[in-house]
């Protein structure tokens, strides 16, 4: 989906943190299934790296229909922790992948799934990570941000996170958090920007746009036919589904590449 669009219609959005003594919360029954389908891949996939892993459990959530304002919570309403599979967001996507990555039972996948979306595991809508490179930047790093090692054309803007143009804010409530964003122009995402991208990394379409990094998010897997860019896409389809990387670029006025740790 379009993070813009997330932010202007829900005001509400990310990832970070995680506490063990959390009671896991009700989930509908097709939930509980992918749940467990996620496990098992984890079970099985062996000693294998992250990334790589991060691919497997992807291939399990293609086709998972695309659904809007997933996450619940505002400034003015409480924050819920949601765990809903039956239909995920260009970030809870990745939310669920990265909990997954991480664990061995439901228990721990919800510890590692309030870890991933929210500052020192509180689930609050003011500890919610509402921006793509705060999984590079806060709470338990998830990610290391990899746009300036894969091209000399990568670009650095100071962001004024969540600062309207108009002086206003996209998620009242929450401050301004100023942060250097780094992205590679589209242009400039050649062969060697290719090359250097691996399965498992994340990407988001850069934007220009005042107060945000982001406008959507996805998954680098390495195929037969190409790298692709695994999404869950608000476009066409509204599902998750794989995208050429090439042809998805050309949409956007640039990248920017984060690493799991």
């Amino acid at each position: 989906m379009r993070i813009i669009v997330r932010i202007l219609l829900v005001l509400a959005a990310l990832v970070c943190a995680a506490t063990p003594a959390l009671a896991a919360p009700a989930v509908d029954d097709t939930t509980s299934r992918k749940i467990d389908e996620l496990l098992a891949v984890r079970a099985d996939a062996g000693a294998i790296s992250r990334a790589e892993l991060l691919a497997r459990l992807s291939t399990r959530l293609l086709g998972t229909p695309y659904g809007a304002n997933m996450l619940i919570g505002s400034a003015t309403e409480p924050e819920q922790l949601v765990v809903d599979l039956r239909r995920v967001d260009c970030f809870t996507f990745l939310d669920y992948l990265d909990a997954a990555s991480r664990s061995a039972d439901r228990d721990q996948f919800v510890s590692n799934l309030v870890a991933t979306r929210y500052v020192d595991s509180r689930v609050e809508f003011i500890q919610r990570k509402h921006f793509f490179t705060d999984w590079a930047a806060t709470g338990r790093v998830a990610a290391t941000d990899i746009t300036t090692s894969l091209s000399p054309a990568a670009v650095t803007v100071t962001k004024h996170l969540n600062a309207k143009a108009d002086g206003g804010t996209y998620l009242p409530g929450l401050p301004v958090v100023d942060r250097a964003i780094t992205h590679i122009p589209a242009a400039a995402v050649d062969g060697g920007v290719v090359a250097g991208l691996r399965t498992g990394d994340f990407v988001g379409a850069y934007t220009p746009d005042a107060g945000l990094d982001v406008t959507h998010v996805g998954l680098i897997v390495q195929t037969a036919d190409g790298p692709m860019f695994r999404n869950a896409s608000s476009l066409a389809a509204y599902q998750v589904l794989d995208t050429p990387l090439a042809d998805y670029v050309r949409t956007t006025p640039g990248i920017v590449v984060l690493r799991p740790l």
